[in-house]
């Protein structure tokens, strides 16, 4: 009987949660809402460290998350920088990184997902999902 209140008590506050962020985002959809709390458990662990709460980066040495345009047209290789790092000169906000990111290679498409939803609407300002579907497909094509 306690698990399953417990369980009662855990969905609802999922579901508050859920409708909190939609409420925040008239435009966005269920769905992308859903993601978007999925991924922010999965950017503190495996983000936050290095881009920091707010997405606002450390210093020279990693780029925020906060620049919609370069989101916006690095989308088909956020799931690439994701997956496999990325090193060598980066330009966010008019600034240059020259830094190494590793690679969560551990990470399945699913989970690249729900971070990348988060970060794009989060951050980034959209209000779309980031979809398994893309990231397989983004992932297909990345530049080794």
């Amino acid at each position: 009987m306690r698990k399953y209140i417990l369980s009662l008590a855990v969905i609802g506050m999922l579901l508050i949660t859920v409708m909190g962020i939609q409420s925040c985002y008239s435009n966005v959809s269920m769905e992308t809402a859903q993601y978007a709390v999925n991924g922010q458990k999965l950017y503190t662990t495996h983000c936050q460290n290095c881009h920091g709460a707010k997405g606002e980066g450390l210093g020279k040495l990693y780029p925020p998350l906060t620049d919609s345009t370069f989101l916006n047209k690095q989308r088909a290789q956020l799931a690439c920088i994701v997956k496999h790092g990325i090193r060598g000169p980066l330009q966010v906000n008019g600034k240059t990184y020259d830094g190494i990111m590793p690679g969560n290679a551990k990470l399945n498409t699913v989970e690249i997902a729900y971070i990348l939803t988060y970060i794009t609407t989060t951050f980034g300002n959209s209000t779309s999902t980031y979809t398994q579907e893309e990231v397989v497909k983004n992932l297909e094509n990345c530049k080794k």
